[in-house]
């Protein structure tokens, strides 16, 4: 997903003025609590568990997380991880005839017989550097009248390609200042991890020193300075230099490492079996949401308690190429998904009826995708966010969720800020703020996004399935979108990402279809209120 965490808060405390405070960390399962027992806003999933579900039976499903990639091996994921029986792990033959071998886990459609792709640019560069190839020698005034749409196209990607890569580079050059001047204020302090009292005791001799001590003395009321230091600094700086050196440079291009042909989208059989890659931090994180293990008392408690997690990669550190997320969903569909998440989206689409013919194929074989909504704090029913369904018939859209995201607050603030909307284009909203899952290394970490929203309504999908398999994919989203626990108040939206954007109050049925928050105790009553659809037995 293209991740648009902003920085330039941070950027702008260091030359100018102060950083907006850290979201304040949540109690681990939030998203799992019920709003009048816990006063959390949750999605009532352990109420269902001790009240609806306790002695039901339930059949596994298998839930496909196309993302990142995904550390099969995690402590809190290990037992839950889809497992291909019908191949032989590591014999370098395709068992099942699959076209796919050794894909004991699932598939990585972004890697190659040597590595995998971790950094990528963005689907803008992309454009750019193939239009820019295409009208090398076009002006105003020579351009044909044929040539004249794409022509004005191209124009505006290539300016805003310049715009975003111009900010990065400024954003790279403040950060890094930052840094160096913090640095040099922790030296003086003489600590490796100072505390709140140690930068309030501190004197500064300049201005940059007086402002570092102003930050770090809101900050870490908040938090420790070792999570400061790592969630804004060092994220902060690989953040922007990835942009620079990767996102936006059109003379990167990492494709050789996959060995495929790129242009050629009816090409399906090219990648590797390795479903980590370079960086599971995200996908693992999404997995861990949706069906972390709830019986072996470690870590945390995944929403499904009966769901097998197929690891899917296709998206890198940059944007996702649309041949790939096609390819993506059609493996989970073949192999056996019945539930597909995925937590990303982009701003432009190199072929989006390619994807678009995957997502019908998906409906037909009555598999739900469940899809974030993206982290730019826009209105994507006016504004593009791909994969989308805007010139998709309705068979398709009925198996198909946009998800927003939520906070854990039942007031103004109960939008997350950074959260897309849409009236049209997202279906409900579900926790997504300091939601704590798996990471890597078999640790745990709180993530902020759409991302982490996606995936608790993608568990929830999957319990449903689980313990109504007689229900439809389409069934399911009518289920989980007639169950919301409704919100009939105001919320804040901020119109713009930047500090200081001016903050109005819109009602919180304004933000998408449903007008609430998923809740899984809801969903579970209703889904058993549907003629003939039995718990499983």
């Amino acid at each position: 997903m293209n991740k648009s965490r902003i920085f330039s808060a941070l950027l702008s405390v260091a030359l100018v003025s102060a950083v907006p405070t850290l979201a304040n960390a949540q109690k681990a399962n939030w998203q799992n609590l019920d709003l009048k027992s816990d006063s959390t806003f949750g999605i009532s999933t352990e109420k269902a568990y001790k009240e609806l579900l306790k002695g039901k039976k339930s059949v596994k499903v298998i839930v496909a997380v196309n993302d990142g990639g995904v550390e099969a091996t995690h402590e809190d994921l290990k037992r839950i991880m889809w497992v291909n029986t019908k191949e032989i792990a590591g014999n370098g033959k395709d068992d099942d005839k699959n076209g796919y071998i050794d894909d004991i886990n699932g598939w990585n459609f972004i890697g190659g017989p040597k590595e995998s792709v971790n950094f990528e640019t963005l689907e803008l560069t992309r454009l750019v550097r193939r239009d820019q190839a295409r009208f090398a020698n076009t002006t105003d005034a020579n351009v044909a009248e044929k040539d004249k749409k794409d022509f004005e196209i191209f124009k505006a990607e290539r300016a805003d390609l310049e715009k975003q890569l111009a900010e990065a580079r400024e954003n790279l050059a403040g950060i890094t200042g930052f840094k160096t001047a913090l640095d040099a204020v922790v030296k003086k302090i003489g600590k490796e991890n100072p505390t709140v009292e140690d930068f309030k005791n501190f004197k500064p001799s300049t201005e940059v020193e007086g402002r570092i001590q102003n930050v770090l003395s809101q900050q870490l009321e908040k938090g420790s300075f070792k999570d400061f230091y790592e969630d804004q600094i060092v994220e902060g700086l690989d953040y922007y230099t990835r942009q620079v050196n990767y996102n936006l440079n059109l003379d990167y291009d990492p494709r050789a490492i996959v060995g495929d042909d790129p242009n050629n989208v009816k090409e399906k059989f090219y990648g590797n079996n390795d479903i980590a890659g370079p960086d599971a931090m995200h996908g693992t994180h999404v997995a861990g949401i949706i069906a972390a293990d709830r019986t072996n008392k470690l870590g945390i408690l995944g929403v499904a308690d009966n769901v097998a997690i197929m690891g899917v990669r296709c998206t890198p550190n940059g944007d996702e190429r649309d041949k790939d997320v096609a390819n993506a969903i059609r493996y989970a569909v073949d192999n056996g998904a019945k539930v597909i998440n995925m937590s990303f989206g982009k701003a432009y689409s190199w072929d989006k009826a390619i994807v678009n013919e995957a997502m019908k194929y998906a409906a037909s074989k009555d598999v739900l995708i469940v899809q974030a909504a993206g982290n730019e704090n826009k209105n994507i029913d006016v504004e593009n966010n791909f994969p989308n369904h805007k010139d998709l018939d309705e068979k398709t859209i009925a198996s198909w969720i946009t998800v927003g995201a939520s906070g854990p607050k039942d007031d103004e603030t109960l939008k997350a800020s950074f959260s897309n909307f849409g009236k049209t284009q997202v279906d409900v909203f579900a926790p997504g703020v300091q939601i704590y899952s798996t990471v890597p290394g078999s640790k745990y970490k709180n993530l902020d996004g759409t991302s982490m929203a996606s995936p608790v309504v993608a568990g929830l999908a999957g319990l449903i399935r689980s313990y109504y398999p007689k229900l439809t994919a389409a069934q399911v989203k009518e289920i989980i979108v007639k169950s919301v626990t409704k919100v009939n108040h105001n919320v804040e939206y901020a119109k713009g990402e930047e500090p200081g954007a001016e903050k109005v109050s819109i009602p919180f049925s304004d933000l998408c279809i449903s007008g609430g928050i998923v809740n899984t105790y809801n969903a579970l009553k209703l889904a058993a209120t549907y003629s003939g659809k039995a718990v499983a037995k």
